[in-house]
């Protein structure tokens, strides 16, 4: 009796070779994650999960969906004296070592380039719907009480100060003056924060930073009464 022999087909094999590149990007994204707590492994994993889970609602390339959100922060320009075009440059080189196709890399790398909140005046559009997707989970992340926790993280990575009274809020309606900012982090729930939930691009992330945006408005009247001790 002969043997059978199967074989696998194209679209079967072509499933496990971008599952394998997947496992691979993330191993190496966590292996170089050196940043403080609001940019570190686990905000990764949070917008890899969160990424996929608006992938399958939205019917976006998966394979897009999951490098970039991988890929999002690598090299993050906030911990690379500024430098924009980090992110792209060690994302390409990563996915070139996977042998990643040129069309795939550009596309990733065009999300990269294109993913951050750049300012309360400054539109950041992003031009596929892999890209909202990415953009979407990363947003997620920054609201809502993970989005508080990381704030004062990084507020506190950079030495800046909790609150500050006397400073008055600040909007930013260039790339530069929003970059350069060193205002308190309670400051950053009004130049960013709570200004993403009318930012994203899907129906899925609007609804749910809904909820989150509340959350942070419902916290914010909580730490100002406890500032001025009438609570």
């Amino acid at each position: 009796q002969d043997m059978e022999v199967r074989v696998l087909s194209p679209a079967p094999r072509m499933q496990q070779d971008q599952q394998r590149i997947i496992d691979q990007v993330a191993h190496d994204v966590r292996s170089r994650m050196s940043g403080d707590s609001s940019h570190d492994w686990w905000h990764i994993l949070r917008v890899w999960n969160m990424a996929k889970r608006l992938c399958e609602l939205e019917k976006a390339d998966g394979f897009v969906v999951e490098l970039g959100a991988l890929l999002h922060d690598i090299a993050d320009w906030k911990f690379h004296d500024g430098d924009e075009s980090m992110g792209p440059k060690v994302a390409r080189e990563i996915l070139v070592s996977q042998s990643v196709t040129n069309d795939v890399i550009d596309h990733v790398c065009e999300i990269i380039a294109t993913i951050s909140f750049k300012g309360a005046g400054v539109p950041t559009p992003m031009r596929t719907l892999e890209g909202k997707i990415v953009q979407d989970a990363d947003r997620l992340d920054a609201i809502g009480a993970i989005g508080i926790a990381r704030a004062f993280a990084y507020g506190g990575n950079k030495n800046r100060e909790m609150y500050n009274p006397e400073q008055k809020t600040v909007l930013h309606d260039s790339k530069e003056a929003y970059f350069n900012s060193g205002s308190h982090t309670i400051n950053h729930f009004y130049e960013k924060l709570l200004l993403l939930k009318d930012r994203m691009n899907t129906e899925a992330a609007k609804s749910i930073a809904k909820s989150r945006h509340v959350f942070m408005e419902t916290y914010l009247e909580e730490f100002f009464e406890e500032w001025e001790g009438t609570t």
